[in-house]
């Protein structure tokens, strides 16, 4: 059994429909569940299909450019076995440990470190605040990533394999997980709060997350994990917000005026004033 499952996993990269079928479940899962118990009451600008339809443009190009990325991934990951490199094979891994290394390693070098990079890098900022441009925060606001940002993001997957050795099975499980945590971390759910809070000692939870897309700083640069909170917790980047404080898009920018305006969205980062 377990050697089924790892096969399946191990060879998930190979096709496309299914992980494809796995993002839109995710996604359906929490689109239901937003229209059961919102957080917050959303007038938007023409509808929540038009809304959605904008973002799923951009997820399209996303799943598009790592799926390209994918052989690449694979070559890396079969480097890293045939050298015995990365921390997997230098601890003597067993299947358990080889995923929890893998886990928490890509969270934290394509969660964590590439999105905290990205906000102190006015170049890579003019890219990552198309995501953060969604005055309507929601399930499908998770993969709105301009098409240059999803490219730094694949590079620095790759920096997290290398330093793993993590083999494709458990970069699979991994990429999974993410999928559904940040379905779950943008979904506009209200959870009760110290369910909300207890989920948010280990992993992201809603409320945290929706904290880092406060329109003001210092709130917009924290909370950057991906799936577990304890970057964020161990490395002094973490914060708290109440939810009914909480205002979406960005406070020095003519992008909140624009967030559903597909055409200036992808141009906007190549002009100057879009800098920090």
């Amino acid at each position: 059994m377990l050697t089924q499952v790892l096969h399946y996993f191990e060879t998930l990269e190979q096709y496309p429909l299914q992980r494809l079928a796995i993002l839109i479940g995710g996604m359906l899962i929490f689109w239901i569940l937003e229209g059961a118990i919102p957080l917050y009451k959303f007038s938007f600008k023409k509808s929540r299909l038009a809304h959605a339809g904008i973002n799923l443009v951009f997820t399209v190009i996303h799943l598009v450019i790592h799926s390209a990325l994918a052989l690449l991934i694979i070559l890396l990951s079969d480097w890293c076995k045939a050298n015995e490199f990365g921390l997997v094979y230098w601890a003597q891994a067993n299947i358990l440990f080889t995923i929890v290394i893998t886990v928490l390693g890509l969270d934290f070098f394509g969660g964590w470190l590439v999105h905290i990079i990205e906000h102190k890098v006015p170049v890579l900022w003019r890219f990552h605040i198309i995501h953060h441009s969604d005055n309507h925060v929601d399930v499908t606001t998770g993969l709105r990533h301009h098409p240059v940002e999803s490219v730094v993001r694949g590079l620095f997957f790759f920096l997290g394999i290398w330093a793993t050795g993590a083999p494709m099975y458990a970069v699979m499980i991994f990429q999974t997980l993410l999928v559904f945590a940040t379905a779950f971390t943008h979904a506009n759910i209200k959870l009760p709060e110290p369910i909300d809070r207890m989920i948010s000692f280990v992993l992201i939870s809603p409320n945290m997350h929706k904290v880092h897309h406060h329109y003001k700083l210092p709130y917009t640069d924290s909370n950057y994990g991906a799936i577990f909170s304890i970057w964020d917790r161990i490395l002094g980047t973490f914060s708290k917000l109440s939810v009914n404080r909480i205002k979406y898009g960005i406070d020095h920018s003519h992008y909140n005026d624009e967030d559903e305006n597909l055409g200036k969205l992808m141009t906007r980062p190549f002009k100057k004033e879009t800098a920090v």
